[in-house]
């Protein structure tokens, strides 16, 4: 394992198939389950999709592990504090535009896991739609416990902190302005890097996430397959007593095992973890007039089972240059079909001038009207429409095609402002029944 001041090795790829060991020789040639394995070790197959799933959404990985998953003690409910799962009906949700601040670092010790807190959701994890939205704080690392999610793979979005990722198949850094993407079933564990972390993690129940179809724009553009990384193979020879806390229809559950779950020296497949550099997404944007729909910023997206509707997409609204001429040039109102999470990495948001502030959050669910606020509105209108660059921002969406339910913790936390809708108050009648069009260029 290299250190933080040295460098991690990665493959490239996105949904590539991939060869490492860690150990020479570790993997059988040309079969996946001979008699005997080299080294002694257990071969051990992890299907991320259905084994009839066609060909080119099929994922699944081998792994030649010191001992097989299968060694452990039963599994026993344990006390899960704020994280929730499906069915999201704790409370009714009610159509109003939220916003929350950012969730506080906390005093008492609390890793990955226990720092979890739910936000809202939607869908059936059993039956493999929707999603759950969650915010992460955390004060130290996880120490001879492993965490693994069976009801969906997890989108993990840094805000705050750098962390390690220790997973069944190789080792991940992460930093704010990249996202970690953790599979299904997949174990691991969570070091903090800068001693304190907090961020943005949707879950997701449906299909996998995959990068989005390009159209139009051609073969190359947005998130480019080559700037996906997945971890080289490592592994932990280690015996002792170590916990596995599991993930299973919205509950968690521990066991204790003897031996390291991270005990993988060799694998190959394509079901893999993964991190990416947001700094990497090519935006794509107008060059002449109207401000584009947000779906030209689409990092990945899982799809429902209804073409052209997205169980979740992942948005990404980076730093870019602003050109439209005769334009209002951010984000226009509206109310739309599909329900909006938004975070905020760092900087500000072109559509809201205060009071969305990074590592806080926002929902506008289905059909809620939302837009700029009044000083973005009014500064907007009048501005000089010459270039400009925006680089202050790093903001990014979790659009789904279902309603987001809250928990109970969204809509009573103090963090929940209360007062949010006052940024439209101004927003009166500004109707002119004599107006007349100004001669212009465009005219």
């Amino acid at each position: 394992m290299a250190s933080r001041n040295g460098q991690l090795q990665y493959q490239s790829g996105f949904g590539s198939f991939f060869a490492t060991e860690a150990l020479p020789g570790a993997l059988p040639v040309g079969q996946n389950s001979p008699q005997k394995v080299p080294y002694g070790l257990y071969a051990e197959q992890i299907n991320g999709t259905a084994f009839t799933a066609p060909r080119c959404e099929n994922r699944r990985t081998w792994m030649y592990r010191i001992v097989p998953s299968v060694n452990h003690k039963p599994f026993r409910q344990i006390e899960q504090g704020l994280l929730r799962g499906t069915p999201f009906n704790e409370v009714v949700t009610p159509p109003t535009q939220f916003r929350w601040d950012p969730m506080p670092i906390p005093e008492e010790p609390t890793d990955f896991v226990e720092g979890l807190v739910t936000v809202g959701g939607n869908g059936d994890a059993s039956l493999h739609t929707g999603v759950a939205i969650h915010f992460y704080v955390a004060n130290r690392s996880m120490q001879d416990r492993y965490f693994y999610n069976a009801d969906g793979e997890m989108l993990i979005v840094p805000q705050l902190g750098s962390l390690r990722f220790y997973t069944e198949l190789g080792i991940l850094e992460v930093s704010p302005g990249e996202i970690c993407l953790i599979p299904r079933g997949i174990k691991f564990k969570v070091e903090l890097l800068d001693g304190k972390a907090r961020g943005y993690i949707c879950e997701n129940f449906g299909p996998l996430f995959r990068l989005p179809e390009l159209g139009p724009i051609g073969a190359n553009g947005l998130a480019n397959p080559r700037d996906f990384l997945a971890p080289v193979a490592y592994y932990e020879e280690a015996e002792g007593e170590f916990q596995i806390i599991g993930k299973f229809d919205g509950k968690l559950w521990a066991a204790d095992t003897r031996y390291s779950p991270l005990n993988v020296v060799a694998w190959h497949g394509n079901y893999t973890p993964y991190k990416y550099n947001l700094a990497y997404f090519q935006a794509v944007n107008t060059v002449t007039f109207d401000h584009s729909d947000p779906s030209i910023f689409t990092v990945l997206t899982a799809p429902s089972g209804q073409p052209g509707f997205a169980n979740v997409d992942f948005v990404l609204f980076p730093p870019r240059w602003m050109v439209a001429e005769h334009t209002f040039r951010p984000p226009w109102f509206h109310r739309n079909f599909m329900s909006e999470f938004m975070g905020l990495i760092k900087g500000k948001y072109d559509a809201k001038e205060e009071g969305f502030v990074p590592g806080g959050a926002s929902l506008h669910n289905c059909m809620t009207g939302h837009g700029p606020d009044q000083p973005t509105y009014e500064k907007a209108i009048s501005a000089e429409l010459k270039p400009e660059f925006l680089g202050n921002t790093l903001a990014f969406m979790f659009e789904t095609f279902y309603q987001i339910r809250l928990t109970r913790f969204a809509l009573e936390t103090d963090l929940l402002q209360t007062d949010y809708y006052k940024v439209w108050e101004g927003l009166g009648p500004r109707f002119q029944k004599d107006w007349r069009p100004e001669v212009s260029a465009q005219a």
